[in-house]
């Protein structure tokens, strides 16, 4: 197992202390149990994924490439351009 040293913040450190005692186990223990978890219940697809597969494919009649090539269809449209007042 290799060393690791980090600084955390005051309010952490306390919290960190507080658990230790409280479960009797090392800090080491916790932080490392802390940093586990999101490698056990990290899902799948992203959260930003998940927040709008619902309108994934909603919009008509736009080309079926767009992702790929969504450049080439900003400059068809003009999109950036300076236009006059």
């Amino acid at each position: 197992m290799k060393t690791l040293t980090v600084r955390v913040p005051d309010r952490l450190a306390a919290e960190l202390e507080a658990e230790s005692r409280a479960r009797k186990v090392s800090k080491s223990d916790i932080v490392r149990e802390r940093l586990d978890i999101p490698k056990q219940s990290s899902p799948d697809v992203p959260r930003t994924y998940q927040d709008i597969v619902d309108l994934i494919g909603s919009v008509q009649g736009l080309p079926p490439d767009l992702g790929a090539r969504k450049k080439y269809y900003l400059k068809t449209t003009g999109y950036g351009r300076k236009r006059p007042r």
